[in-house]
Formats: structure tokens, C-alpha cells, sequence
């Protein structure tokens, strides 16, 4: 429960990492862009990694919909520790297009179904919060497997490079450090 939590006060210090750029970025007059309006009207797309029985990275990602991402390694990943990049709409345009199949529907949280199950593996937690505050959220079980789930495996494999932290969360063991 301890591991739970402390990972809940991780990924909300993520989430408040997010909303320091979104701020900082909006206080920015260098070469502002015209806007639509789309995309406020878009969801903040954020998925946390949990832990493995090995030493698979554990991090968390939130990325808006101007593409600001921010980032918070925990373990066994390349950084440790918080940090923010500008992606770009396009970054965040890509990743929302390869999560929106797996998508639940608005409101709700969801559990991936398995047809098979390999124990021990990593779970993601993946959450489109709206603006008006609204969270949709899937949690799924890597080792879960199906033909649907295998296909948001290698989606959740090629989102970190989409956001740009593929580098940052990539697999460290470091010295000493225990599995899990």
C-alpha cells in the first residue's frame, strides 16, 4: 500500500510538472502562434509505469495537448527524477492517435481484458483528463494478452519516442538498486 501510494504522490507531482509548463509556456510572447481553440478543447494524455518482478523502468508521462510533457523517472530508468520538454502538437496529435483505440469511454476506468496471462509483468495506468477535469483511464496488464492488448503493447512501446523521453525512461539498472 506504502508503494502505492508514494507512486500516487509521484505521478501527481508529475501532473504538477505539467501544469508549471503549460503556465510557463503560456506566459510566452516569443513567436506566438494563432489558435483555434482545438487544442483546448483536447484531453492531457498521462500513463504511469509500474514495476515488474525484474528491472523494468518505472516513470510517468503527462503530456497537453500543446505538447508539453513532463516527465518523472523513478526507477531503473535512464533519468531519475523529474523533467520537461516542449514536444510540439504534433508529438501529442501522434500519441492520441495511438492510444485512441484503447480508449474507454468518457468517464470511466477500464481494465484490458486478457485471453491469456503472463505473470510478473509491468502495469500502465493510462489517463485523458478533459478540461473540465474529467478522467477517462485504462489500466492495463502487460502480461495480459490478447490480440487487442498485443497491439497496445507496441503502442505503449513507441509512445515514449512520439513524446521524445524514449532516451530518458530507457531501461538502467543501477548499482545495488533491488528488482521491482
Amino acid at each position: 500500500m506504502q508503494n502505492l501510494t508514494n507512486r500516487v504522490a509521484n505521478f501527481t507531482a508529475v501532473v504538477g510538472i505539467g501544469a508549471l509548463l503549460v503556465s510557463v509556456g503560456g506566459c510566452s510572447t516569443l513567436n506566438p502562434q494563432p489558435s483555434d481553440g482545438a487544442a483546448q478543447q483536447q484531453e492531457t494524455i498521462s500513463y504511469s509505469v509500474g514495476p515488474c518482478f525484474g528491472f523494468c523502468p518505472v516513470y510517468s508521462v503527462a503530456v497537453t495537448p500543446e505538447g508539453h510533457v513532463a516527465y518523472l523517472g523513478e526507477r531503473h530508468t535512464a533519468v531519475l527524477g523529474a523533467k520537461g520538454r516542449e514536444a510540439g502538437e504534433k508529438a501529442y496529435d501522434g500519441a492520441a492517435t495511438m492510444l485512441a483505440a484503447f480508449r474507454p469511454a468518457d468517464g470511466t476506468t477500464a481494465d484490458t481484458q486478457c485471453e491469456e496471462r503472463r505473470t510478473d509483468a509491468q502495469h500502465y495506468v493510462i489517463t485523458w483528463t478533459k478540461p473540465d477535469g474529467t478522467k477517462t483511464v485504462l489500466r492495463h496488464d502487460r502480461g495480459c494478452m490478447s490480440a487487442k492488448n498485443n497491439a497496445l503493447n507496441k503502442a505503449l512501446d513507441e509512445v515514449p519516442a512520439q513524446l521524445g523521453v524514449a532516451d530518458w525512461a530507457k531501461q538502467t539498472t543501477e548499482s545495488g538498486a533491488s528488482r521491482g
